[in-house]
């Protein structure tokens, strides 16, 4: 098996015949054994009818139903485990991002000895104030942050070496920064392509705006998580170590300056001093402890899915 395409989708009922015979159209005449692989998110519509529909009639495609939505993170990570490829493409359900792309995209891909690359929509057809421009601040924060030269971290249309998509972890909407957790699993070979990027023609959009702002603080968390998530103790053991050294010497200086240097002043308890002395004590201390704890959580976290799947289309 040569590529995977792994399709998350969540109510795109009417889209999917139309992406599926453009697939069949665009690999046509590659040399390329394929199969495609849809994961609906818990569609209410008939999606999941159309792809019983598909699947029936094409022994390459396959198709997984959710029970609820959990979101694309979780649909991308079932899709990645049942690939079967050497190399793995997804590609979004709403037409906007085209199938033609991905045979070029594996072989830049192969030429250039890459990890993985990642489409760019350099030209969008959406719009300026809700899309757009958040996107370009979004993506410029993203490559401040990770040092990955890319446009476009989020676009649905990326081709990974199987043993990258194999590797990498998601959760939550961690799938915006597949490129991120890629180079942090240790590959580092990460390219771009520009792809032609198509007005939405059915529907609209499922994501709102209030994702930009959830982006920034999830591009913080994975910065944090992958310099401190290993060794927590490093940040919060050294950090409470430090308060609870200051307010332990702050509380000595408070004491001898009662007892030898000031003897006629205010008890030292009626001082606000010494509070704030105390509240670093046992803020230091609390630190040490939750940096304690979450070496422990790591030691003893067991990893499971975070979904379940309803019904398949294979064995």
């Amino acid at each position: 098996m040569d590529v995977s395409i792994i399709i998350p989708l969540f109510n795109e009922s009417e889209s999917l015949k139309e992406l599926d015979d453009w697939i069949s159209l665009s690999l046509k005449y590659k040399d390329l054994d394929y199969e495609v692989v849809y994961i609906d998110d818990g569609s209410n519509d008939s999606s999941w009818d159309i792809i019983k529909t598909i699947s029936q009639n094409n022994s390459n495609r396959k198709g997984i139903s959710f029970i609820k939505n959990y979101g694309k993170s979780q649909a991308l990570m079932v899709g990645f485990s049942q690939a079967k490829g050497k190399y793995i493409a997804t590609l979004d359900a709403d037409l906007q991002d085209s199938p033609e792309e991905i045979p070029l995209m594996i072989k830049k891909l192969i030429d250039n000895d890459l990890d993985l690359i990642s489409g760019w929509k350099k030209k969008r057809h959406d719009s300026l104030i809700t899309k757009r421009i958040p996107s370009y601040f979004f993506n410029l924060v993203a490559r401040v942050f990770s040092g990955i030269n890319l446009n476009d971290f989020n676009c649905g249309i990326k081709v990974y070496k199987k043993e990258v998509a194999k590797s990498i972890s998601l959760y939550a909407d961690m799938h915006r920064f597949i490129p991120i957790l890629a180079k942090n699993q240790g590959f580092n070979r990460i390219g771009e392509h520009v792809v032609k990027h198509q007005a939405r023609k059915y529907g609209k959009t499922k994501f709102g705006n209030e994702r930009f702002i959830k982006g920034f603080l999830d591009i913080i968390t994975l910065w944090f998580t992958e310099k401190f998530g290993r060794r927590p103790m490093h940040f919060f053991g050294t950090l409470g170590t430090l308060m609870f050294l200051v307010g332990i010497l702050f509380t000595i200086y408070l004491g001898y300056n009662k007892l030898f240097i000031d003897t006629s002043s205010r008890l030292i308890t009626s001082k606000p001093e010494f509070y704030i002395a105390l509240i670093t004590i046992v803020l230091g201390a609390q630190f040490f402890i939750a940096g304690f704890l979450a070496e422990i959580i790591i030691k003893f976290n067991i990893s499971k899915n975070k979904y379940s799947i309803k019904e398949k289309t294979f064995k």
